[in-house]
């Protein structure tokens, strides 16, 4: 598992996790359901990204946001 912690390390992995995949920016953006320019900016590490975006883009490449150190929400507290 990698460990991130900022948005440059961010475009790093995407675009490390897009090349493996074999695909092409444009094929990111089009099967997330984003932008061309998004998917650029991520891989180029800019620090404005949403993050809703920001998980279609690791959803389409196969991969997952998991948060270590965190507190798990209580059940029916997932609000």
């Amino acid at each position: 598992m990698q460990q991130i912690s900022n948005a440059a390390q961010l475009g790093q992995a995407v675009r490390a996790a897009r090349k493996q995949a074999g695909l092409t920016q444009a094929q990111v953006a089009l099967t997330a359901g984003v932008g061309l320019r998004f998917v650029v900016d991520l891989e180029a590490g800019k620090p404005t990204a949403q993050i809703g975006k920001i998980l279609q883009v690791i959803t389409t490449l196969g991969g997952r946001l998991r948060l270590d150190g965190w507190p798990t929400p209580a059940e029916g507290d997932q609000r």
